[in-house]
């Protein structure tokens, strides 16, 4: 089966690192098999690099970046569409070369949608998102669901929690199906002498480690870790892995300002956008996820169990798919920092139990999550659909 992957994106979110697992098969780049996977992407940048180094075969499709956001109302939403004109056309053309059209994001359900009128090719829809009010306007919300009722023959949803919301939101409950994300156990297996390394570099020796790994983002948190970590003993230190996106600057200023405030200088890093995030995870003590709105998924809460690392996570959305609170993990109410400080405290002190609960996670996550039976997976729907 030859697939056209398309995704907005030039930069690697956690719906990119997905569609990386899911084309490497189709596109291992010898000769024979090049043709039978192309992923096409609305903007250029690192993740065009990160597919390549995949050997994964791969086309910058739009020359200027499309100004759709989640929040855009109708009228910003039928001016984008003008803006797309050339873009589905591209895509049409493409798309007559393969036999599937694969959208990973909700800009490529749009152009894939279109696309596949035209082009008389079936589309599918990976959904990365909870498609709710919370998270996208009224209009957009609209948007995806009549596209997807009308023109996906099949929608991924990567949680149960996706799933409901798609089905609550008006989707069609006949054509969706749950596929977690993949991933590869070996990588998240680490050499001692780098985690030393690196231990030493960010002075983190004899600290109890808290690391935090995602975008710098409001509705990621952060500030709740470093509210919760003013209420722990002064060895508990916080290391911020991830980088604005999306415009969001003004965060990464409050958190320097609130950081200030508590007279944690000395108790935070903030280290910016990073490649070396298994090495990184080995190096806490304890991964902490903060989401204040429902998380689709969780893939940093996976990658940590895999690190064979505690996780504390906030109870909501996808994330209570994965952790099961004292025995693979802990959960917490998302916004509560004193709940997530106890938490912080109690791994601490209480390093049998917390070892324990971390040696579960390896274990539960190396066999729920493995990409070799999460693409098992996908082939079988694929072939079972079209």
């Amino acid at each position: 089966m030859r697939i056209f992957f398309l995704d907005q994106s030039g930069k690697p979110g956690g719906a990119e690192l997905c569609l990386i697992d899911i084309a490497k098969p189709y596109g291992l780049g010898n000769a024979s098999r090049r043709h039978r996977a192309l992923v096409g992407l609305f903007a250029d940048g690192s993740f065009k690099d990160i597919l390549q180094q995949n050997n994964i075969p791969v086309e910058v499709l739009a020359t200027q970046a499309i100004e759709v956001r989640k929040e855009s109302s109708l009228v910003q939403g039928l001016k984008s569409l003008a803006q797309l004109a050339p873009l589905i056309t591209k895509v049409v053309k493409i798309a007559r070369e393969y036999d599937l059209i694969y959208a990973n994001t909700q800009k490529a359900l749009v152009v894939g949608a279109l696309a596949s009128f035209f082009s008389r090719r079936p589309l599918v829809y990976h959904l990365h998102d909870i498609l709710s009010t919370e998270h996208f306007s009224q209009t957009n919300l609209r948007i995806a669901i009549n596209l997807a009722n009308r023109f996906a023959s099949l929608v991924i949803a990567n949680s149960q929690a996706s799933q409901t919301a798609f089905i609550q939101a008006g989707g069609r409950t006949d054509i969706i199906e749950v596929v977690y994300n993949g991933f590869e156990p070996k990588k998240y297996q680490t050499d001692q002498s780098d985690i030393n390394q690196l231990q030493q570099q960010l002075g983190l020796q004899g600290k109890f480690v808290v690391g935090h790994f995602s975008r710098l983002a409001p509705w990621k948190g952060q500030h709740i870790l470093i509210d919760a970590l003013a209420k722990c003993p002064p060895e508990v230190t916080a290391i911020l892995v991830g980088d604005a996106l999306f415009g969001e600057q003004d965060y990464v200023q409050q958190l320097h300002q609130q950081v200030a405030e508590l007279g944690l200088e000395n108790r935070v890093n903030f280290l910016g956008f990073r490649s070396d995030i298994p090495q990184l995870m080995a190096a806490c003590d304890l991964v902490a996820h903060t989401s204040t709105s429902p998380e689709p998924f969780g893939r940093v809460i996976v990658e940590a169990m895999l690190c064979g690392k505690p996780v504390v996570a906030a109870k909501a959305g996808g994330v209570m798919e994965l952790v099961e609170h004292g025995l693979n993990g802990f959960l917490v109410t998302p916004g509560e920092p004193q709940e997530l400080a106890q938490v912080i405290i109690t791994c601490l002190q209480e390093t049998e139990i917390t070892a324990t609960i971390a040696n579960n996670a390896r274990t539960t996550a190396s066999g729920r999550f493995d990409v070799a039976i999460i693409n098992q997976q996908i082939a079988q729907l694929l072939s079972q659909r079209f």
